[in-house]
Order: C-alpha cells, then structure tokens, then sequence
C-alpha cells in the first residue's frame, strides 16, 4: 500500500465536515466515489439494505469518524470508526498521538486459519475412532479441499485436523479442521469444508453425527500488539505509575477485568463496525481466550519501564478485506479506501492496536483527571445536539473532546 498516508492531521476537530473530507483527500489519499459517500451522508438506502438483511424496515445510522494520530508497523494509517460514543474516537486518536511519539504501534498476526468442528455422540470407542480419523488425515484434508477449490486457488484450504475427545463415557468428540481462509473472514467457507467431510468423517468414527460448524475461538488466527510511550507523553511519572498499578488491578481482581477489556473492545468494535467485521464474533472469541486458564484476564497489559510504559496485547481475530459488507456495503467500501490495508492480517493488526490505544486513553483518564470528567463534556455537547435539531450533529464543534488530538 502507499506509504504517502499522513494520519497526524493537526486541528481536525475543529474544522467544518466539508473541510475535514478536503484534509482526508489530502492527506490520506481519499478517491472521488469515497468522497461522494461520505459527502452524501452516508445513507445505505432501504433497497441495499433489504438485500443484507432479513424483515427490513428502514436503516440505523452511527455517526462515521476518523481517528487519527495512528501509526502501525511505521506506517500512517486513518482509523473509520463508527461509535456513538465520541470519547471513544477522541480517547483513540489521542492516545495514538502520545505513542506515535515513542516510534507507534508494532503488531503482527497469525496465518488467518479458521477452525471448523465436526461433533460426534455415541460413539462406542472415542480413542480408536480418533487414531482411525488421524490415519485419514491427508485423505480428510484433500476431500475438505476439494469442496473449496476457488479458495484452493487463491493459496488458501485445509491445513490440518485434530481430534478431540470430550466424554470418554458419553462417547462424545469433535473432529477440528483447520483451514486458511486467504482476507476472507471465513465463515461461509469453514462451513462448506465441515460439511462436505461430515460423512467421510462418520464412516470413520461411527456414532451419532451432530453439528457441523465453525468455532469462533480461532486460536490459530491471533494477534499481537505492543507499543511503548513515555512518562512525559502520558502526564509524567505519577500517571505512569498509576497506569501500571490499574493494569495490575485488572490482572488481579475479575470485576475490574471486565471493565478493563471493556475499555480495550471500544476502539477495536468502533472500528470493526465501520469496517463492516463481525464484532459479535470478536467480542465471543476474545472473551473466551482470557478465560482459558480458568480466570478471566486482562486483553491488555502495561508494564513500567525507565522512561515509561510498555503496553502488550493478544488476542483471536477473524477479519476480513473481502466477502460479506465488505463488498455489500458501499459505506465499507469507502472506510477501506481510508484505511488501505493491505489484507486482512494487517487489519486484524489495525483492529487490536485501536483497542490497545483505547484502554491507554481509558487507564490515562482513571490515573489522572478520573474518567468522569471528560466523558462529562462530551455528553453535555451531545445532549445539546439532540435539544437542537437545527445545530447539525456534525458541525464544526461537532468532535468535542475532553483532551484534544
């Protein structure tokens, strides 16, 4: 992708819509229909919409922002952001801008391997059955194969498989196909592999044949971000050490976990959304994997360093740049053309380092002023908006945030 990106887009808020898209078509490089798109509001339209969904009645619209100040694997990139809540964009966009001053986000993610499970009951020896499907393995794999052959194509298909045994007694198993998805999120094609392998899978295992689907837990498609920042960027020592001390807090104690992870998911579902992903997919699939050692934990950490923080992140995700909204949709066709990414490991990269810029902002906010304070002014100016039809909800005092990017 071009490197001519600039996400460092000083007075952003401040200026008038129109205004702000002439900076995105200078500085990020934003085309003719994308500009279109957002100049015309964004509406979907009642038609398109009816061919996405199901029992359509009209269109829900989110206000579609931009956070900037990112900076990822040393690059600039536009984050869209579709969130009613406008601290989220601000607190992102901000926090960004104190880690960019440290070098930015650095990230990588996984091969995109989707897991598909095959569920078994009944079944009168679980061990044999699993050592008779493991002795089929390359057979199993060629015949998932074939029922995905564009896919094959394109580089992606079936890696491997594993057997599960879950109920000895109860003769209970699941067969676990794993296959590359290529940008696809991959849903749909994890699905046909499952099912065009179930019988060849029963005649080896025997017993009731159950569910023939994908898992959203993808343990084998995660990302890892991390990024430093300094005392100074963040408000001096005393916010530094109150930022580790309420890591700490969430790595200790599950309520405060919760809240935590919360903070992480604003910036990465806010962009997701925009983005046209599953976030109902991430959201399960994080929460499962910081629960896999039997306590609920922290997505995020931030350990004190001598100049600073050091903040981590892994997490499953399952995105994609092509298929599904991303094609149906011309609002995500058009936050794409913002981002420019170059497939979707690189925006799985994008979706977790807004999520890490998101819990800087929030653990910042609890360190210093208190979180209250800003979310404070900004719900103040969104309550004005909405006692003011006639003042537009996206004027030029329309990204009041608590602290400025």
């Amino acid at each position: 992708m071009s490197d001519a990106i600039n996400s460092r887009i000083h007075g952003f808020y401040k200026l008038p819509v129109g205004a702000r898209l002439d900076a995105l078509t200078e500085h990020a490089a934003l085309d003719p229909e994308a500009r279109r798109w957002f100049e015309r509001g964004g509406a979907l339209g009642v038609s398109a919409a009816d061919k996405m969904s199901e029992n359509v009645i009209s269109v829900h619209g989110l206000p579609l922002s931009v956070a900037l100040n990112f900076r990822i694997n040393q690059r600039d990139l536009v984050v869209p952001m579709a969130v009613e809540e406008p601290s989220v964009v601000a607190a992102a966009s901000n926090a960004a801008r104190m880690v960019r001053e440290s070098g930015g986000f650095f990230g990588e993610a996984d091969a995109p391997i989707m897991t598909g499970q095959v569920q078994f009951d009944d079944v009168a020896d679980p061990d044999r059955a699993a050592e008779r499907v493991m002795a089929e393995r390359e057979r199993v794999l060629r015949a998932g194969d074939a029922s995905i052959p564009r896919m094959v194509e394109r580089g992606g298909g079936c890696r491997d498989l594993d057997v599960r045994v879950l109920d000895r007694a109860a003769g209970v198993m699941v067969v676990h196909l794993y296959v590359d998805v290529g940008d696809a999120m991959g849903a749909n094609t994890v699905d046909t592999v499952v099912e065009a392998v179930a019988d060849e899978l029963h005649a080896l295992v025997g017993g009731t044949l159950g569910l023939r689907i994908l898992s959203n837990l993808t343990l084998r498609r995660r990302v890892r971000v991390r990024c430093d920042v300094s005392a100074e960027a963040v408000g001096g020592a005393a916010v530094a050490d109150g930022i580790w001390r309420a890591s700490r807090f969430a790595e200790l104690d599950v309520h405060r976990a919760v809240t935590h992870n919360k903070g992480f998911m604003n910036g990465l579902d806010a962009a997701a959304v925009a983005l046209g992903q599953d976030w109902r997919s991430l959201e399960a699939a994080a929460h499962a994997f910081v629960s896999l050692e039997g306590k609920y934990r922290p997505l995020s950490t931030w350990a004190r360093t001598a100049t600073g923080l050091t903040g981590r992140a892994e997490l499953p995700l399952a995105v994609g740049t092509v298929g599904g909204s991303t094609t149906a949709h011309a609002g995500v066709r058009a936050a794409f053309q913002v981002l420019r990414v170059a497939g979707a490991q690189e925006l799985a990269v994008v979706l977790a380092a807004a999520g890490l810029a998101s819990n800087l902002a929030a653990l910042r906010a609890l360190a210093g002023e208190g979180i209250q304070k800003g979310h404070m002014k900004l719900h103040a100016r969104k309550s004005e908006g909405e006692a003011s039809v006639a003042a537009p909800a996206m004027n030029g005092h329309a990204n009041g945030h608590a602290v400025r990017p």
